[in-house]
């Protein structure tokens, strides 16, 4: 603990009253996540609980042709453990890092037994659980519902809200793939969104410059989903 005395940062840990909290941390430990590294895969077994410090988690469907399409994204404010919440021993979705950073690693058996034993954690898990079921059927009706360069201002604005900084080191083939369409698809919508002056793009890089012009290009499904985290989670969601 004294060689990082910046850790932790993850907002659902610091949430926690300090002695249960170092409880917590006791069976963790620090780790980087690297861009493009598969946390946990599909129908793998669920060794670890990632608590992001920094950088941003992807939660992504993969289908049996190799395509895939995100279905949520968690940063510093949440964790990965929405399936070992409910005492899953098998993901049965890829945690795959889009932004690298670091986070707290805790054994799956580790973060059960805290489940069972202490009752404040058990229920800020099962908060942050309700909040992100939400995000997933918010996220599930915005790609149903509208047009791609809505749902790429909300994305975008979504990774900034965990990413903590204006420049996103992301790709468009990235974009692209999380947003489930092709490349040309993608390529439009961020000349729509450089046009109105609210993004700049370099390569493998993304700067918002216009966060107010881009939540309105966005769809109501952005500041819905900010509303519904921190409704479930007031001391996790960044203001």
């Amino acid at each position: 603990m004294s060689v990082f005395p910046e850790w932790p940062r993850n907002r659902l840990l610091l949430a926690l009253p300090p002695r249960i909290r170092s409880d917590i941390l006791a069976s963790a430990e620090r780790v980087s996540c690297e861009r493009h590294q598969v946390l946990t895969d599909a129908d793998q077994p669920l060794d670890h609980v990632y608590f992001p410090d920094s950088g941003v988690i992807s939660v992504v469907a993969v289908y049996p042709d190799g395509t895939m399409i995100e279905m949520a994204t968690i940063g510093r404010e949440g964790a990965t453990g929405f399936q070992a919440v409910f005492g899953a021993k098998m993901s049965s979705a890829r945690l795959l890092v889009q932004l690298p950073g670091t986070a707290a690693r805790i054994p799956r058996r580790a973060f059960a037994q805290a489940m069972d034993d202490i009752p404040v954690f058990r229920s800020l898990m099962y908060a942050h659980v309700h909040a992100f079921l939400e995000q997933v059927m918010i996220s599930t009706g915005c790609n149903g519902a509208h047009n791609l360069t809505q749902r790429l201002a909300r994305w975008l604005l979504m990774m900034r809200d965990r990413h903590d900084d204006d420049t996103l080191m992301i790709t468009q083939d990235l974009l692209a793939e999380m947003l489930g369409v092709q490349r040309p698809t993608i390529t439009n919508a961020i000349h729509a969104l450089r046009r109105g002056g609210m993004i700049e793009c370099g390569r493998r890089r993304v700067q918002i410059l216009d966060r107010e012009g881009l939540i309105a290009a966005s769809c109501e499904c952005y500041l819905l989903t900010r509303a519904r985290i921190a409704q479930h989670l007031p001391k996790t969601y960044p203001n």
